[in-house]
């Protein structure tokens, strides 16, 4: 069975959402659409380019995620490089290696090179919200405003949503504020989703007067609240624990908000925080099979036409 999936953003917690992708497939579901923040949006992107669970997974286990941390010259200076980093570049590492990263799996996905947007368009006559495969979901902190990829991007100057490059998106969307540069988009800096949006689950939805054709599934990240106070002893990780307390707030927020919850898989990401990209080989297994574990009880008390009747009727 197809079904549409919103993943939510939560840094390297995201290797959960391998898990359900792997578990879904077992489970006889086929990803059609899909759109994702930060962590949320490389699943979404590399699962509608055709690569299957078990490719990501080893994708997962063979991707050093400590390079994505990498630094220009001047950033590697002691103590001055990464207070120049925050002060002119705005973020401490450069992204390019992500960048890169994205748009060589992508170039190389199993179905053919998945290079724009334009590669994923549909034009879903039934669904207005799908006219492409794949949506991204990134800050204007500029215009302080959310950006659903590509469409919002014809609102910066006269670009085309089918030219913009899928891993330039997910590079917007998964810049994390202070960690990585944001991306300048015509005079707008441009960084993760999550800022505003970490888990926008309605954004696929058919027009509420026509039944759905398939489910929208959305996977939410979720941990108990950590009551470990923040070290701080210097500006580095003073805009650590401010990013880190902003993006908590936000997901509870997120959580207050939703009504969707009846179509929404949580899964408990314990005990990694969103930017520990030294994540050992068993944390990256744990958190894959948290994933695994979440859909398998969510898909035991699934009922699909139940669902229409009582929410979509």
């Amino acid at each position: 069975m197809k079904f549409d999936a919103v993943f939510e953003g939560g840094g390297v917690k995201g290797l959960a959402l391998a898990g359900a992708l792997a578990e879904m497939e077992d489970a006889g579901y086929e990803v059609e659409n899909a759109v994702g923040t930060s962590a949320g949006a490389i699943l979404a992107a590399l699962s509608v380019a055709g690569y299957k669970a078990e490719d990501i997974r080893r994708i997962i286990a063979d991707t050093p995620f400590g390079r994505f941390k990498d630094k220009s010259v001047i950033d590697c200076l002691p103590v001055i490089g990464p207070l120049a980093s925050i002060l002119f570049s705005k973020g401490l590492y450069e992204g390019d290696f992500f960048y890169g990263w994205m748009k060589d799996l992508l170039e190389h996905a199993p179905g053919g090179p998945v290079r724009t947007f334009g590669d994923l368009r549909k034009d879903d006559p039934v669904n207005p919200n799908a006219h492409y495969r794949l949506q991204v979901v990134a800050t204007d902190i500029t215009r302080r405003q959310m950006l659903i990829l590509p469409g919002a991007i014809s609102g910066y100057g006269d670009k085309n949503p089918d030219d913009l490059e899928i891993a330039l998106a997910v590079r917007m969307s998964m810049s994390i504020p202070y960690f990585f540069e944001p991306v300048e988009l015509e005079g707008s800096l441009i960084c993760d989703g999550g800022v505003l949006s970490n888990f926008p689950v309605g954004i696929l939805d058919t027009p509420r007067w026509r039944k759905p054709r398939w489910p929208t599934f959305g996977f939410l990240l979720c941990s108990a609240n950590d009551s470990r106070p923040n070290r701080i002893c210097g500006p580095l990780t003073y805009f650590v624990a401010l990013f880190q307390t902003m993006l908590d707030a936000r997901d509870e927020l997120d959580r207050m908000k939703a009504a969707d919850f009846v179509r929404t898989i949580p899964i408990w990401a314990e005990g990694v925080s969103a930017t520990d990209f030294s994540l050992t080989q068993a944390q990256r297994e744990a958190l894959y099979q948290a994933g695994r574990r979440a859909v398998g009880e969510f898909l035991r008390c699934w009922d699909w036409q139940e669902y229409v009747r009582d929410w979509r009727q």
